[in-house]
């Protein structure tokens, strides 16, 4: 077919002959699972629910392979699946992206893992506020945790909260959480049971250097947390005890090393650190804190 790659065949034979030639290329982009990618995306070219359910001897149309070459081609250039696809799961829920979100990513899920733990032996939060909330994930992840709390999400760029708005409506959270275009927390007084955040922690000089998955696709943004990546706790600690009720919690997302500095500023505003939560790979990525 005229206008596609030609390093993939325009009209594979078959299903294994697509995921074959894909694979190939996708390697040599250096994309970390090729496979496993390029079955993502050819099940997405093919209406297909899972790639488990893919027919290795299937046909491909004409059709179903121009849209895959167009997805592949796209992929080799780094973008990441979910953005290909428009959609990435979080917490076992289903969220649109829009170039102005964060891809959420597993690490994040540490946040609800943490506030979990927190409210195990107490009664749930009923108010939540999250701060810098992109995509809405950790918020809705929280409702659907917490059945009867509201919520309220705050972010700087208006296409975020459009797409936090589209989120919540389509998981039917839309009755529970309410949205505002705000600079941080200056607009919000709160009291809240329990606030959260994955705050903008990567140091500046070091966004360049991470995969371009992120570096390339995700808005900056929402990554540069300054010179050494804390300015945006440095914003919140001293807001915390205006916004949270005597008895709140604060969870929040950290980089690496960043757990004992955040913590200091936490106590220095008021709070003490109730905990701090590894991810899966054994990183602390969560620091729970409330007031003193």
């Amino acid at each position: 077919m005229p206008g596609l790659d030609p390093g993939i065949h325009a009209e594979p034979r078959k299903v294994h002959d697509a995921i074959c030639d894909a694979t190939k290329r996708l390697r040599a982009a250096g994309v970390e699972s090729p496979r496993r990618d390029a079955r993502l995306l050819l099940a997405e070219a093919m209406g297909v629910s899972h790639p488990a359910l893919l027919d290795p001897s299937c046909p491909l149309s004409d059709s179903d392979s121009a849209r895959f070459v167009d997805k592949v081609v796209r992929r080799e250039a780094r973008e990441p699946v979910s953005r290909i696809r428009g959609t990435r799961e979080f917490w076992g829920l289903d969220f649109a992206l829009s170039p102005a979100t964060l891809d959420p990513r597993p690490d994040t899920e540490t946040v609800i893992e943490a506030v979990l733990a927190a409210y195990a032996s107490s009664a749930p939060p009923l108010r939540i506020l999250d701060l810098g909330t992109g995509s809405n994930c950790i918020l809705c992840a929280l409702l659907h945790e917490f059945p009867a709390a509201t919520g309220v999400g705050i972010d700087i760029e208006h296409d975020a909260i459009a797409t936090a708005r589209l989120n919540a409506a389509r998981l039917g959270f839309a009755d529970r959480a309410s949205f505002v275009v705000a600079d941080w927390a200056s607009a919000i007084a709160g009291p809240f049971d329990l606030v959260v955040s994955n705050p903008p922690y990567i140091p500046r000089t070091e966004i360049a250097s991470l995969a371009p998955e992120v570096a390339a696709f995700d808005p900056r943004r929402a990554l540069d947390g300054g010179d050494d990546g804390l300015d945006f706790y440095r914003r919140l600690s001293p807001a915390l005890p205006r916004l949270l009720t005597p008895t709140g919690v604060a969870a929040v997302e950290i980089g690496l090393r960043q757990a004992e500095e955040v913590g200091r500023l936490f106590s220095s505003n008021g709070l003490e650190v109730a905990s701090v939560r590894a991810d899966l790979s054994g990183t602390p990525r969560a620091i729970v804190a409330r007031m003193r």
